[in-house]
């Protein structure tokens, strides 16, 4: 029986401790940095108090306020597009490039544009979204997989290399997924006629 008076003391004795230890710990938010001012007898108002005081201005810093202007690389030679571009075609080429850094990352890759009164608008078009698995709504659910579309209702799509397209821009199977692995949404293509 002692035994068991014993244990149920040790057991109370640590429940104690805990407890003790669990109230211990202030868990409010703690009190204001600075009391509220006293009232003063002649109605006057009370002195600001130091954290309030105006601190002098701090040094100029010439770095700190100089402009920083990031500029893209320059297009890899042989490349017909401008600095700071993610994808090129050239449509009088009959060609695209993955450019990365200033660097092709892959290309260049055959490709078919549009055809007389369906042409491809050149210039410079941010990626506005991808459909792996995209049907045409505008020529009867035609089958445009890899789509990465960058101008509208224009992308590059896998298709004929040898038929010419209602502007968008054909590659063949391995470079239409190459490119819809390697663009994201908001990167620069750049179409030069």
């Amino acid at each position: 029986m002692r035994t068991k008076i014993v244990i149920s003391t040790v057991s109370a004795l640590a429940g104690l401790a805990l407890l003790s230890g669990c109230a211990t710990v202030d868990t409010a938010a703690p009190p204001p940095t600075r009391p509220p001012a006293p009232p003063t007898s002649s109605g006057a108002p009370a002195p600001a108090p130091v954290e309030d005081a105006k601190l002098p201005p701090l040094p100029e810093v010439a770095a700190a306020n100089a402009t920083i202007v990031k500029t893209a690389p320059p297009p890899p030679a042989g490349v017909p597009c401008g600095a700071g571009v993610d994808a090129c075609i050239d449509l009088s080429a009959n060609k695209t490039w993955l450019i990365q850094d200033g660097a092709v990352t892959y290309g260049p890759a055959p490709i078919t544009h549009g055809r007389p009164g369906h042409l491809t608008p050149p210039g410079t078009f941010k990626v506005g979204w991808k459909d792996i698995d995209h049907k045409s709504s505008e020529f009867d659910d035609a089958p445009m997989p890899f789509s990465v579309f960058f101008n509208g209702g224009i992308a590059f799509h896998q298709g004929s290399l040898s038929d010419l397209s209602h502007g968008c821009i054909h590659l063949s199977r391995a470079a239409a997924e190459t490119y819809y692995n390697a663009l994201s949404v908001g990167d620069t293509v750049q179409v030069v006629p």
